[in-house]
């Protein structure tokens, strides 16, 4: 017999990825892939556990797939991912209809563990967060086919006092070179045009295996796979941003002159206590040297307000700083308690009021220079990525300056059918708080 799996990918592009994995193991199994849960007689939720927000989300899932279950076609409910690892007895007991989870690091045993349940078992499979990287198992790309996601290392040494990942993930594992070459030869051969490297922390990509920090060596190589028109860099900690890393952004064509940096906080007094090894003056140096090597580049960066302690004045150096620094691209976030973090039983805990007016103030004041920087972009070419037509003459794309999901859009003004995963030059001639509009123009620019 065949049955329908509905795959439910839930938080970010790491997780992203592990759901892939699974879905190209079982495809290979026999198993078919619908989209809709309803339909299935097996249901995958690959869940996130980082925040209050996303365990949210991923219980609302979790019951929505109970009814699945209880009143429709599915025969097997299974929660995997961070959520799986960091509450295994907890979901196994609070939700019967679960039938089994799984742990980040047991991903590759998804098509035992579905045979166990539909023999009527229940299934706990957590626990080798410290596992490799499953290099050999296939992947079935969710995104569109033109971009994706390439996970260079896993789980991450840093230990940061709000963080859990380390107790999710594992410590840090990089993959070997030659692997991610040989999956980013691959995806370049089946229409990838872009990659994304992501890791809980992509700059120090390397170092558990070499010794030192290889991600511009990586960078080298990649540059050299035809295909492959834009490499973009995702999650790169000020810490392990090293002098040969800017370079190599700065000489290789394809890496896109783009960094996701979070900084998470900028006075020192808050960095020390989360942890973070990193300064104000680090973090201002890197940037001033960023802009003064690459002058075109885009910095987004994440920041956390509400951490314990965090007084008003603390906040408000956090507040000015971003106003003198103009990042192209920032999110802000309220602090989130999570147990089995210091953080948490640390003294100074704001309430929930505090916190998300801190967060407004800051995405406020994000929005205007948004504002400023789209107005000065207005009469400039940018090179842009189509990827979805929304109306007659209308498309949408993306710059360099932007990461899927998560950053700005461009709306396209042609009359010209032009095709999704297609690179085009395009006019700005107005802009809004975050978005731009432009028209076909007749040359492009980096």
């Amino acid at each position: 017999m065949t049955y329908n799996i509905a795959m439910v990918s839930l938080g970010c592009s790491k997780n992203l990825i592990d759901s892939e994995m699974m879905t190209g193991n079982l495809q290979q199994k026999g198993f078919k892939f619908i989209n809709d849960p309803e339909d299935a007689d097996i249901i995958i939720i690959n869940t996130c556990g980082f925040i209050d927000a996303a365990k949210e989300e991923s219980i609302d899932a979790i019951v929505e797939a109970e009814n699945y279950k209880t009143e429709g076609r599915c025969k097997v409910l299974i929660v995997s991912g961070c959520m799986a690892e960091r509450y295994k007895e907890e979901l196994m007991e609070q939700l019967p209809e679960v039938d089994a989870v799984v742990g980040t690091g047991n991903i590759n045993e998804i098509y035992e563990i579905i045979n166990e349940t539909l023999k009527g078992k229940k299934v706990n499979r957590t626990g080798k967060i410290d596992n490799d990287y499953y290099e050999d198992l296939p992947r079935v790309i969710s995104t569109p086919q033109h971009s994706a996601y390439i996970k260079i290392a896993e789980g991450c040494d840093s230990f940061c006092t709000y963080c859990i990942i380390p107790k999710l993930r594992g410590s840090y594992r990089s993959r070997k070179m030659d692997s991610v070459l040989k999956e980013a030869k691959t995806l370049a051969e089946n229409g990838t045009k872009e990659l994304i490297l992501i890791a809980q922390d992509t700059g120090r990509y390397g170092f558990d295996l070499y010794g030192e920090y290889k991600l511009p060596e990586l960078l080298d190589e990649l540059n050299k796979i035809d295909g492959i028109k834009w490499i973009r860099l995702l999650y790169v900690y000020p810490d392990a941003f090293t002098d040969s890393l800017v370079q190599s952004i700065k000489n290789n064509e394809k890496v896109v002159n783009y960094v996701d940096m979070p900084i998470q906080h900028i006075n020192n007094n808050v960095l020390k206590r989360m942890n973070r090894k990193t300064s104000k003056e680090m973090i201002t140096d890197l940037i001033t040297n960023l802009r003064e090597e690459i002058p075109d580049m885009t910095i987004r960066t994440t920041v956390i307000v509400g951490f314990p302690g965090e007084t008003e004045e603390e906040f408000m150096e956090l507040y000015e700083y971003i106003g003198e620094a103009k990042f192209d691209r920032l999110g802000a976030f309220t602090y989130s308690k999570e147990e089995g973090t210091p953080a948490a039983k640390m003294e100074g805990h704001l309430g929930e009021e505090i916190k998300e007016q801190r967060q407004n103030k800051i995405m406020e004041l994000q929005q205007e220079i948004s504002i400023e920087k789209n107005r000065h972009r207005i009469n400039n070419t940018y090179t842009v990525l189509i990827e979805e037509k929304v109306e007659d003459g209308v498309f949408i794309g993306r710059t360099y300056m932007d990461s899927p999901e998560i950053d700005c859009i461009v709306y396209v003004h042609s009359d010209k059918k032009l095709e999704i995963g297609s690179f085009v030059a395009v006019n700005i001639t107005d802009s809004l708080e975050y978005d731009l509009i432009g028209e076909i123009a007749n040359e492009s620019s980096k």
